[in-house]
C-alpha cells in the first residue's frame, strides 16, 4: 500500500516536530520535508511533490495563502490542508477560493488530523466542525447580500507583494523573495495602491490588518 506523502508547513520548529512524531506512529502516511515559510513550501512542493501540505496561515515571507495560490497553480494536484489556530471567516473564504481542500484548527485532536489528512488525500473535502457550520450558514445568506472582499482585486503577485510591504519588508527586500526587479515591486505597489485606493506605506499596512492578511505580531518580527 502506497503511503500518503506530507509536507509539514509552520515557521514553529517545535509544532513540526511534534505533529513529524505523531504521523510517524501511522503506517499510511509518511512525512516527507518539512518547511518554516510560505517561500520554502513552494520550493519544497516542487522538489517533493507531496501527496498532502500541512499549511499554517501565518508565516513569515509568503503566508499560507499566498503560498497555497502558487502551489495550486503549479501543482493542482497537491491537496492542501490548512492546519491553523485561526477560525476568521475571511480567511477560510480566501483558502477555499485558493484551492484549499480542508480548513482545520489546531485546537483539533490527533484522531481528527489523520481523518483530515486521509480524507483530504483522497479528493474529499475537510472541514472543522465549526467551520464547516460557518460555511454552510454563509451560502445559505449568501443570496441576500454579497459584499466584494477587496483583496479579491488583486492579481496573486500584488498580493504576494502586498503582504511583504504590510510586514514593513523593503522594495528590495520584496524583490530578493519573490525573485522579481526592484522596479517591478514598485510597479505592483502603484498598482496596489490605485486598486484599494490607498495614499502610502501606512495605508497598506492598516488595511492588511483590518483584512486578516497580516497579524500585528507579524509586523513586530
Amino acid at each position: 500500500m502506497s503511503k500518503i506523502t506530507v509536507l509539514i508547513a509552520d515557521d514553529h520548529a517545535l509544532v513540526r516536530e511534534g505533529i513529524a512524531a505523531f504521523l510517524k506512529m501511522y503506517d499510511d502516511i509518511e512525512v516527507i520535508a518539512e518547511a518554516s515559510d510560505g517561500l520554502e513550501a513552494i520550493d519544497k512542493c516542487k522538489k517533493h511533490k507531496p501527496d498532502v501540505v500541512l499549511m499554517d496561515v501565518s508565516m513569515p515571507n509568503l503566508g499560507g495563502l499566498e503560498a497555497t495560490i502558487e502551489i495550486k497553480k503549479t501543482h493542482p494536484e497537491i491537496k492542501i490542508l490548512v492546519l491553523t489556530q485561526y477560525s476568521d471567516k475571511e480567511y477560510i473564504s480566501r483558502f477555499l477560493k485558493a484551492g484549499a481542500t480542508g480548513y482545520l484548527l489546531k485546537k483539533a485532536g490527533g484522531n481528527e488530523l489523520l481523518t483530515a489528512i486521509r480524507a483530504v488525500s483522497k479528493g474529499e473535502s475537510y472541514l472543522f466542525s465549526s467551520i464547516a457550520s460557518e460555511v454552510i450558514s454563509g451560502y445559505l445568506n449568501s443570496g441576500a447580500k454579497t459584499v466584494k472582499d477587496p483583496y479579491e482585486k488583486l492579481s496573486d503577485r500584488e498580493n504576494q507583494v502586498l503582504k511583504l510591504l504590510a510586514e514593513g519588508r523593503t522594495h528590495k527586500e520584496a524583490a530578493t523573495l519573490l525573485n522579481i526587479s526592484v522596479k517591478t515591486v514598485i510597479a505592483h505597489q502603484s498598482n496596489i495602491f490605485e486598486k484599494l485606493s490607498l495614499h502610502n506605506r501606512s495605508d497598506l499596512m492598516k488595511f492588511a490588518i483590518r483584512q486578516g492578511i497580516i497579524k500585528i505580531e507579524e509586523v513586530d518580527e
